[in-house]
């Protein structure tokens, strides 16, 4: 099976595909709406071939939809008919749930995407954990977002953002007990050395995890534990 994978950001939405794999970029922001992204998405890949669609939100996911607007998006994402707009079977997943899996090296695994704004999810023994950290209390009446998002980094200087990455990192790794850290999203590659315990990953790990939404089939509940898989429905 030929996988089309979308990796929504609020910078930038990345296309690429099983024979694609080097991703297009196009420009989204605060004016990207839905409509404009299957837009912009079907017309840069006209040429290509492609059974099936992974997606890659910003934000809370269920059964194939979004469940909240996106933060740095235009509204009108959570009611969108995707499947019908794309003609192809899509399986929606969170952008952060998707880079962790394309990254994914065993165990029990954090992800932190370091990007417009800030992803989380755990894999746990195989079982991928979407998380939405970002909007927590962090320090002084701001959030973890308004800290080592792309904005929090303009404001206080990249010298000062690093420190707030790794004291992040090293809170929540803590916190959910987790082996390693896989520091992901467009801005990890400002990052300077890394502990033993942080791995930095990229971009394409998005595409890596897109392709494998539609090559691993569906757990069930007795095997759920020894694949790496994202446990979502595929709309057909």
């Amino acid at each position: 099976m030929k996988v089309l994978v979308i990796d929504i950001g609020g910078t930038h939405v990345k296309v690429a595909s099983t024979d694609h794999r080097a991703p297009v970029k196009i420009v989204s922001g605060p004016e990207m709406t839905a409509e404009k992204m299957v837009r912009q998405v079907l017309d840069a890949t006209k040429d290509w071939q492609y059974d099936a669609i992974s997606i890659g939100y910003p934000g809370p996911v269920e059964h194939d939809r979004p469940l909240a607007e996106p933060h740095n998006l235009s509204p009108g994402w959570i009611s969108y008919p995707y499947k019908k707009a794309f003609g192809k079977p899509v399986c929606f997943v969170n952008d952060a749930a998707m880079q962790a899996l394309g990254g994914y090296r065993g165990g029990h695994m954090l992800f932190i995407g370091l990007g417009t704004g800030m992803g989380s999810a755990v894999i746990f023994q195989g079982t991928v954990v979407p998380l939405e950290l970002a909007h927590l209390p962090y320090k002084k009446g701001r959030t973890y977002e308004e800290y080592v998002g792309e904005e929090g980094m303009k404001r206080r200087g990249k010298k000062r953002w690093r420190a707030s990455v790794l004291d992040i990192v090293d809170r929540l790794k803590a916190a959910l007990v987790c082996d390693y850290v896989l520091l992901g999203g467009g801005n990890a590659k400002l990052m300077d050395e890394l502990p033993e315990h942080v791995i930095r990953g990229s971009n394409a790990n998005a595409i890596a995890g897109g392709l494998k939404l539609w090559a691993t089939p569906e757990p069930s509940a007795r095997d759920v534990k020894a694949k790496p898989v994202q446990r979502v429905s595929k709309s057909r």
